[in-house]
């Protein structure tokens, strides 16, 4: 479970980050990686919230699904830079990925969307 200070919950907060201006996004075939920094979240720890819709699967896989992308975000946070958010959206074949895979992919789209928003800034 990701520390409370470190979760995206409010809607307008998601909306932000996917569909707010000066964001980025690095996708592959099994996650895409949405980030997006403001001013106003200088300073404060980056946060991080998932979509995983009824495409990926039934609820059973989708809660895996979850479970397993909350625990490799979780092992990352300390290398996300502070005032961040992302959003990371599964596709259907993040369902049956192994976990080392879906560790990789994420580690690597995080980091390619951080160094996009760093290049913009």
């Amino acid at each position: 479970m990701l520390p409370a200070r470190h979760r995206l919950r409010e809607r307008a907060d998601f909306a932000s980050v996917l569909r707010g201006p000066g964001g980025a996004r690095a996708g592959s075939s099994l996650l895409v990686v949405h980030a997006h920094r403001t001013d106003s979240r200088q300073g404060q720890p980056p946060r991080v919230g998932f979509v995983v819709s009824k495409a990926v699967g039934g609820a059973v896989v989708r809660n895996r699904t979850k479970r397993r992308l909350r625990e490799i975000v979780r092992a990352e946070l300390p290398s996300l830079p502070h005032g961040v958010d992302l959003v990371v959206r599964a596709n259907p074949a993040a369902a049956e990925a192994p976990f080392t895979e879906l560790q990789q992919t994420l580690k690597s789209l995080s980091h390619r969307v951080i160094r996009r928003l760093e290049a913009s800034a």
